[in-house]
């Protein structure tokens, strides 16, 4: 089984939450091919073979980031935190950029989505829109989940978050495993 994991970070958040799903994966199913890799180095041909995509990414403005967002979100964190470690790569492309050149899944695959957002019922998410994009280009949606960041935009994630992501991408592989033939799990 082939497991793609695609994931936007600005600052480091995002980043662990897919690598503690792509961890899980990788215990759950200890013979299945993980890729875990940025948007930025995330090509098409290495999405369209996955058995399993999943991606996610932060919540800005209650919803996906943009390179505005992204821009304005790293300046304002900055200045309140001087010398804040950002992502390489985070202000060029983004889920959003990333999404206008997917590939139609055809035969339709199976597809998670997920997102980092700060502990407020008024703060939204970015995981819903990314599972409407994903089914758009014919994916089967299997679940969205958001993940908590603690107290500020920039972190840190709130404790037992990446022990949650990686339980939730072993039960995400196991129910595409349990239905692949014997020789593709």
């Amino acid at each position: 089984m082939r497991t793609v994991i695609v994931y936007e970070s600005v600052f480091g958040n995002t980043r662990q939450i897919a690598e503690a799903i792509a961890a899980g994966i990788r215990v759950s199913q200890p013979g299945s091919q993980v890729a875990c890799v940025p948007v930025t180095s995330a090509t098409a041909d290495l999405a369209g073979g996955a058995d399993l995509l999943i991606a996610g990414g932060p919540t800005h403005m209650r919803g996906m980031s943009s390179r505005m967002t992204r821009r304005k979100g790293a300046e304002g964190e900055q200045q309140k935190t001087p010398g804040l470690h950002l992502e390489p790569g985070y202000s060029d492309t983004g889920l959003r950029e990333w999404f206008a050149g997917l590939e139609q899944a055809d035969p339709p695959r199976a597809a998670a989505a997920f997102d980092t957002r700060v502990a407020s019922r008024l703060a939204g998410g970015a995981a819903r829109k990314i599972a409407r994009l994903l089914h758009g280009h014919g994916y089967r949606i299997l679940a969205q989940e958001g993940f908590i960041i603690d107290s500020s935009a920039h972190g840190p994630l709130r404790a037992g978050e990446t022990v949650r992501a990686a339980t939730w991408g072993a039960d995400l592989v196991s129910q595409v495993a349990s239905r692949l033939p014997a020789a593709r799990q």
